[in-house]
């Protein structure tokens, strides 16, 4: 995996058109590095989910620019031929809910997205394996998803998000139905794994357990965003 980073200018995304056109995002700019776990905070209506849909190219904005790296794959336009490869190999999700399949064990639910992408079984399985050692849940590799405690599932939708080895995540609530100390554990991991593999990582949240790790922090208001220094805090 190499550290590319992601940089937004100027992104816009208007729905309808019109006098019922709506807004959603006015201008947003936001830069995070390689190996750095940012915060993106916002109300409800804000524009959190369009951006984040824009950035994991499921909805395609409507000005504005977008880059991996040097890469550029939004300008006012998609740059990317294939947006289905842009998301399998090049961006990772996770979400507030798991999301694992049911009918297959742990090794299988983080497998399965290399697999698709062409790699072979054995390599994917090893890769499925080694970020499950690397989450302290590998114990589990043969279990099924309703065997696992619900701080578990999300360590194992983490080493999904991460097994395709994307310079991005993108991490949607991915704490809300934990508690304190298994939330304070997500976040732990998610700034371990930025480090380890120099991933960019941004976590939407409306979680105050956790807001105070951030070191940086992008707010969101009426389609605009606003930078902050956050707190930092260190994990124990």
């Amino acid at each position: 995996m190499t550290g590319q980073g992601i940089g937004i200018e100027g992104l816009k995304k208007r729905y309808g058109k019109g006098d019922t056109a709506v807004d959603a995002l006015k201008g947003v700019d936001m830069r995070v590095a390689p190996g750095e776990v940012v915060g993106l905070i916002g109300p409800s209506g804000s524009g959190k989910s369009t951006l984040l849909k824009c950035l994991g190219a499921v909805i395609e904005p409507t000005a504005g620019r977008m880059t991996l790296g040097d890469r550029v794959i939004y300008d006012n336009g998609w740059k990317v031929r294939d947006l289905r490869e842009l998301r399998r190999d090049h961006i990772g999700f996770v979400f507030q809910a798991p999301y694992l399949i049911p009918f297959l064990d742990v090794t299988d639910n983080v497998a399965l997205l290399p697999m698709l992408a062409g790699v072979p079984n054995g390599e994917a399985r090893r890769r499925a394996l080694e970020l499950l050692e690397a989450l302290d849940v590998a114990h589990r590799a043969k279990a099924m998803p309703a065997q696992l405690s619900g701080g578990e599932q999300q360590r194992v939708a983490i080493a999904r998000g991460l097994v395709n080895r994307p310079p991005v995540i993108l991490a949607d609530e991915p704490t809300a139905p934990l508690d304190s100390e298994r939330a304070l554990a997500v976040i732990r991991i998610l700034n371990d794994m930025a480090r380890r593999f120099e991933t960019a990582i941004i976590v939407v949240t409306h979680d105050e357990k956790i807001i105070p790790t951030f070191k940086r922090i992008y707010h969101i208001r009426d389609g605009i965003t606003y930078e902050e220094a956050g707190e930092g805090l260190e994990i124990a």
